[in-house]
């Protein structure tokens, strides 16, 4: 969710700055060769015209290499990426605001003219070069609206990027649309009244989970090489395991979250990548990484580091499991049994895996998410709330939010301020003897996409709209790196994930752990059945 600044456009103020520069590996493509996962696939031979279907089949590392070293280009790749758009798009719903196909075009073209200027001077271009993007609709963007899923907003048309999208672009890519999210980011179900609701990648009459909803399905179905989404509460985990995909929430500051009004107090929400595999998630992370002078807690390391190989050994390493956290947390059948088969991938990569539970009570964290969303959520829309005609146009559970918000006083916030820090060292404590703890990504598998959010779960009613999915929001309050990795499938042959979580700023390592993790059990070979249709 967008700050109300950023939303009214009045980002002039800020000093624009030139971005730091990238590690000149993150962004060249000789990097990008050394990744696992880099090997041509069978049938791409040297000097033949790859098919449409196959360049969007291609991983985003090995559509990398292609477009650099000229075997296919740019607008070859526009070409095809239209076209999968043109046949997946409208039996889900992912991407909103398409720009026009001929405008697009011209872009993919002058990429090649860049390219080919480039090479003839040795200099190298980005990692994303030629890459079609659509960022995330919670994410500003120059010249595409940026709605946030609101009728409020549905011609807002932002003055600055977002960073997120500006080093994207500085990166190559190409903006070709937004990808779908529920209003103002609120609630993992993607549905909204400007562009209606985004169907899952394995059932379009299921939830696509959310907010980076649209963005998990657009990968699911080579609609996307990769895609930028944000997390407050499982945004970029419970989608990428309801669509057996992978979404990484990094450590806080890690991706500098702007331009907004406010870069000291909101830690709730910030933005990541996803992938359908872990190395094609790194390498965009190497993106959009690093210390921006704007936002002050940012992280000042080189996102370098992210396009290294992420092989190493497993042999020893502790899992805590935690699971639903001794009963607490209530789970729909089939959801616990379908996570703890998933565990053996990580004893098949060497690993130990025990059952392990926090120091903490679990209902005093849950207050203690209800009154920080609550306090920041008041913060960034209580603008809109305080205009009756806005107000009258913002979905019940936004109104809900400013109003739960508006009730704090300063000493609630203090001390959910404080629970919040005693929650983060019981994780430390925890992490001294696990180097990784892991649990469910949700609490049921996709539920119908015509419900606006499950009543109950297992029997137990949900008191909130957003209740069932608790199981997200330690990660998201300790602001440890969390990786969502598929877990398998569920009865009915749904995808569910699990959440891998590491100490702070131990981005890299939870990477490596989750590469392994994806090469040992295999779930992402089991694709969409409407890519077959």
């Amino acid at each position: 969710m967008q700050d109300e600044t950023s939303r009214t456009g009045d980002v002039h103020g800020a000093q624009r700055r030139d971005l730091l520069k990238l590690g000149a590996a993150a962004l060249a493509a000789p990097v990008a060769a050394m990744l696992p996962g880099c090997a041509a696939p069978a049938g791409a031979a040297a000097g033949s015209q790859p098919a449409q279907g196959e360049i969007t089949g291609w991983s985003a590392i090995r559509l990398s290499q292609a477009i650099q070293s000229r075997e296919v280009s740019c607008t070859e790749v526009m070409s095809a990426y239209l076209a999968q758009i043109d046949r997946m798009n409208p039996k889900v719903n992912a991407i909103v605001s398409l720009q026009p196909r001929d405008g697009l075009m011209a872009q993919a073209a002058q990429r090649d003219e860049q390219l080919a200027a480039a090479r003839r001077v040795g200099r190298a271009v980005g990692w994303m070069h030629g890459f079609p993007q659509a960022p995330k609709d919670l994410a500003n963007t120059v010249g595409i609206p940026s709605t946030q899923g609101s009728p409020i907003l549905k011609n807002y048309m932002p003055k600055a990027d977002s960073i997120v999208v500006e080093r994207a672009r500085k990166a190559g890519a190409v903006l070709i649309g937004k990808t779908n999210t529920p209003e103002f980011g609120l609630g993992s179900h993607t549905y909204n009244a400007v562009f209606g609701t985004t169907g899952n990648a394995f059932d379009p009459g299921r939830s696509a989970g959310g907010s980076s909803g649209g963005a998990a399905v657009s990968l699911a179905l080579n609609m996307l090489p990769v895609a930028d989404g944000s997390d407050m509460m499982g945004s970029l985990r419970n989608p990428a395991g309801w669509n057996n995909v992978f979404g990484f929430r990094p450590s806080s500051g890690r991706v500098p979250y702007g331009p907004t009004s406010e870069v000291f107090m909101q830690q709730l929400g910030y933005e990541g990548p996803m992938g359908r595999s872990v190395a094609d998630l790194a390498m965009l992370l190497s993106v959009q990484a690093g210390f921006d002078a704007r936002t002050p807690l940012s992280i000042d390391q080189d996102p370098a580091q992210f396009t290294r190989p992420l092989q190493r050994d497993f042999k020893g390493v502790r899992v805590g499991w935690m699971g639903d956290f001794n009963g607490y947390l209530p789970m729909e059948p089939g959801v616990m049994q379908t996570c703890t088969q998933a565990l053996k991938h990580f004893e098949t990569i060497g690993c130990t895996v025990e059952a392990v539970q926090p120091e903490f009570d679990m209902k005093k964290l849950w207050s203690t998410w209800l009154v920080l969303r609550g306090f920041f959520v008041a913060g960034i829309a209580g603008g809109m709330y305080a205009d009756p005609q806005l107000r009258a146009q913002m979905k019940p559970e936004a109104v809900w939010e400013v109003e739960q918000g508006l009730k704090l006083g300063a000493g609630d916030v203090y001390r959910a301020s404080m629970d919040r820090s005693a929650w983060y060292q019981a994780l430390a404590r925890l992490y001294t003897r696990y180097d990784y703890l892991v649990l469910p990504s949700a609490q049921m598998l996709p539920f119908d996409a015509k419900l606006t959010w499950p009543r109950s779960i297992d029997g137990k009613p949900m008191d909130t709209y957003h209740r069932w999915m608790e199981v997200v929001v330690g990660g998201t309050l300790a602001g440890v790196p969390v990786l969502g990795v598929p877990a398998g499938f569920g009865p009915g042959g749904l995808p569910i994930g699990l959440q891998v979580m590491g100490p702070a700023q131990a981005d890299l390592s939870v990477l490596q752990v989750g590469h392994a993790y994806e090469q040992a059990s295999g779930y992402t070979r089991r694709r969409s059945p409407l890519l077959a249709a």
